[in-house]
């Protein structure tokens, strides 16, 4: 899957503070589940994902629940129920293409997080 090219309007998500860093919440954007994630970066710096919530392989909406690590050279959140892995930045899955979701823009303004469905 390929990072997203056209994002849609924004949408004002949270404070940065209201996600803990190194995991991830769930946010209805445009009627769209999407898991946006806080990860501390090497250097000390936050980094934001946004992702489909919903778990690819049984529908259920809990990818925002996922521990967040890296795998290889991957930023990933491995799947609260079966945990296969989903790269945070493109939304693929490592162990299967097929359970792959979309992956969206997320930046900070402000001291807010905001999404654009990609």
């Amino acid at each position: 899957m390929s990072a997203v090219l056209n994002p849609s309007p924004w949408t004002l998500v949270c404070p940065v503070n209201d996600i803990v860093p190194n995991t991830g919440v769930c946010a209805l954007v445009d009627g769209h589940p999407v898991a946006v994630f806080r990860v501390i970066t090497a250097d000390g710096r936050d980094a934001f994902y946004a992702i489909d919530n919903i778990d690819p392989k049984n529908g259920a909406n809990v990818l925002s629940r996922g521990l967040v690590g890296n795998l290889g050279e991957h930023l990933v959140v491995a799947s609260p129920l079966y945990k296969h892995h989903l790269v945070l930045a493109t939304g693929e899955c490592l162990e299967n293409p097929a359970w792959s979701v979309r992956a969206h823009h997320a930046e900070v303004r402000d001291g807010q997080v905001w999404v654009s469905l990609g």
